[in-house]
């Protein structure tokens, strides 16, 4: 695998999943559609279940996952679940500010410490 691969760590619950991100930046084509095909079973088994995408460890993004995070959302939402954006990097939480996906999105930041 190489150094930058996504790596994406699910933890299944009765309620809810939990899908964290184990890579620091999520920038090229090729990582966007490997991050899909990891969460494509994700988001078929969640069904009518809360699903939460953990970014704690992505510090970079670029616009083309944000389309993919729309896409996500669209589809948990088919279903009938709920999708929840958790501890974003400022940064990026940013971008979700100007874009506006503030108004579509769940998300939850983390009480500084």
């Amino acid at each position: 695998m190489e150094p930058n691969e996504p790596k994406i760590k699910v933890e299944y619950g009765t309620e809810v999943t939990i899908a964290t991100f184990d890579v620091d930046n999520i920038l090229e084509d090729r990582q966007i559609k490997k991050v899909e095909a990891a969460l494509q079973p994700v988001v078929e088994k969640n069904e009518q279940r809360k699903l939460v995408l953990n970014f704690e460890n992505v510090r970079f993004m670029s616009s083309a996952f944000l389309g993919l995070l729309v896409k996500v959302h669209k589809h948990v939402i088919e279903a009938g679940g709920h999708l929840q954006l958790f501890n974003l990097d400022p940064k990026i939480y940013k971008v979700f500010q100007i874009t506006q996906l503030t108004k579509i999105f769940d998300i939850v930041q983390p009480e500084k410490q």
